[in-house]
């Protein structure tokens, strides 16, 4: 997911997608593991999308970001 598309997100969707993105990171370390790993850069990749969305929530908390209306 891009990092404008994730700036339109709501909260909520945004904790969805934080808890997909950790299942990602995590079948990805379970194939780096067994050696199945296609792409190495899905980690890194995964791991920063991880990282946006956590500090999107954080600004939403912090009030700095208020929730886009549709």
């Amino acid at each position: 997911m891009m990092h404008e598309d994730m700036l339109a997100l709501s909260p909520d969707d945004l904790r969805a997608q934080l808890q997909e993105k950790h299942i990602d990171l995590t079948n990805l370390r379970f194939k780096k593991a067994l050696q199945q790993l296609e792409d190495p850069l899905a980690i890194r990749r995964t791991r920063r999308d991880i990282a946006r969305i956590n500090t999107l929530l954080r600004e939403y908390d912090l009030g700095r970001r208020k929730p886009v209306a549709e």
